[in-house]
């Protein structure tokens, strides 16, 4: 064997290193926040939590037991710039703060960050007070998310869903199909904003769309998120 000398990467050369909590059934996040968040920029880790296949608070609730493992699964001598656990209404059931705790309990990480904490600093910064909300899911959990919104001075006045209870189902809700039900939410005005909720909904692309066509901000949970991610790296 020869054996060979190497020198390292030095540390203020390195990219940004940001650690992804990503629900199990989620097949989305990954591809929309490698277009938001460019490889070329960032270096971004991925691990996994368990989740129930119907969406409940009661299943949104039980990821609490699963957050500080999977943090605990990324590679443990990694310091990380942010964390981010990637669920909007899972937020909304265990808490910000809990979430946070959690994910400090399992890594090394200057930040954590989840989609409500991103969509409320994203409306802060645009002044929107009122959304026009656009759920993928049934009634109570939707309504628990824009309650726990609400708390953040955001009220939701307009607000429609797909009424869908499992989440791998909503990966493959059609483009069309969330560009039709947002123009239709938009439209019964009273807004200053516009939301599309859930990690798992495809809005790559229909962000910047809906936002030139309905002349107001349009967010949705992967937007958000890698806007937070940024500003925090």
């Amino acid at each position: 064997m020869t054996e060979f000398a190497y020198t390292s990467i030095p540390q203020e050369e390195r990219r940004p290193t940001i650690g992804l909590i990503v629900l199990q059934t989620d097949i989305t996040i990954e591809r929309e926040l490698a277009l938001w968040l460019p490889p070329s920029d960032y270096n971004v880790l991925v691990s996994r939590v368990p989740n129930g296949v119907e969406v409940t608070e009661e299943t949104l609730g039980a990821m609490a037991n699963h957050i500080t493992h999977s943090a605990e699964l990324f590679p443990q001598d990694t310091s990380f710039d942010a964390v981010a656990y990637c669920c909007t209404s899972g937020t909304s059931v265990i808490g910000a703060e809990k979430v946070a705790d959690l994910v400090k309990q399992g890594c090394d990480t200057a930040r954590v960050t989840d989609p409500v904490t991103a969509l409320a600093a994203a409306c802060k910064k645009r002044g929107i007070k009122k959304l026009a909300f656009l759920s993928p899911y049934i009634e109570s959990v939707s309504s628990h998310l824009r309650d726990v919104v609400a708390a953040e001075g955001i009220e939701s006045p307009v607000f429609g869903s797909f009424n869908e209870g499992e989440d791998s189902k909503v990966a493959w809700i059609d483009p069309d199909s969330i560009r039709k039900a947002a123009r239709a939410l938009a439209e019964q005005g009273g807004v200053d904003g516009l939301f599309m909720s859930c990690t798992n909904l495809k809005t790559h692309g229909l962000v910047e769309e809906l936002e030139q066509e309905l002349g107001m901000p349009v967010l949705s949970s992967n937007y958000v998120l890698a806007e937070h991610l940024r500003i925090g790296t």
